[in-house]
């Protein structure tokens, strides 16, 4: 294993009482690759998010981070070493308008840290950065908006800001079309390309329309093992990955489900 990949997962196992979730996970992701994460509700997928972001301690196994094991830290400390997610549920500040949430997710990549005597306002740099950010995902229009009053799409859009905001260049996210219309799931399809440009990209994602055509690689996940990793077109051809989660195969050899 070498920095060449950004996340390598090393017979990974979590266990909640005498339940195993996740049964020896191993899984390398290369610098730059947008690799999807698909398998049926209660494969463990999100449970496999939290061990790598740091939310969940792993019961045995390693995790590395661009070459650097990360097994065991805290995710704050995950986050500054380069490594940001997003979650199912929208996490934001709902108080806050759109650019003070933005603005928030700079400052610590920034170099503010505890600090009582700097004045948010005069920070050139972070108004800067979350200005570019604002632009990047769509919501320059929406800058002064409470983030609450924004629609479902757009909370999205401004959750996936905060988390390139930052400057991580592994980028975690779980479900991020949940819930969308085909209009929307398209657009937001766009703007995680955009935003995850040169970036490597691991999501968790049901609509398979999103997966195959975003997804530089695929793993399927079932009862916490991983059945199959491969391109888009291997996963469509395999027949076990047709049998768990796909839908059998019809008689042209195509998957019989399209998404979950």
């Amino acid at each position: 294993m070498t920095a060449a990949n950004a996340l390598d997962l090393v017979g990974l196992r979590k266990r909640f009482g005498k339940t195993e979730i996740i049964r020896g996970v191993s899984l390398s992701i290369p610098c730059g690759e947008r690799h999807a994460i698909i398998g049926p509700n209660g494969a463990g997928k999100s449970t496999l998010f939290n061990l790598v972001s740091g939310r969940f301690p792993s019961t045995s196994g390693r995790i590395e981070l661009n070459g650097e094991d990360i097994t065991g830290q805290r995710p704050f400390e995950i986050n500054r070493k380069g490594l940001s997610r997003s979650f199912q549920i929208t996490n934001l500040f709902p108080r806050m308008s759109v650019y003070e949430n933005i603005r928030c997710a700079t400052l610590y990549a920034l170099g503010y840290r505890y600090s009582c005597w700097h004045r948010l306002a005069k920070l050139a740099d972070a108004a800067a950065r979350a200005e570019e950010v604002l632009q990047r995902i769509g919501l320059r229009n929406r800058r002064d908006t409470p983030a609450s009053t924004l629609t479902y799409a757009e909370q999205r859009a401004l959750e996936i800001g905060i988390t390139i905001a930052g400057g991580a260049d592994v980028i975690l996210l779980d479900e991020p079309t949940a819930g969308m219309s085909r209009s929307e799931s398209d657009r937001a399809v766009e703007l995680i390309r955009r935003v995850t440009e040169g970036k490597t990209l691991v999501m968790v994602e049901h609509d398979m329309s999103v997966v195959f055509g975003l997804a530089d690689r695929i793993s399927v996940l079932v009862y916490g093992e991983i059945i199959a990793t491969g391109t888009p077109a291997a996963i469509r051809a395999n027949r076990a990955v047709q049998e768990a989660y796909l839908g059998t195969s019809g008689a042209d050899g195509e998957p019989a489900a399209a998404h979950a």
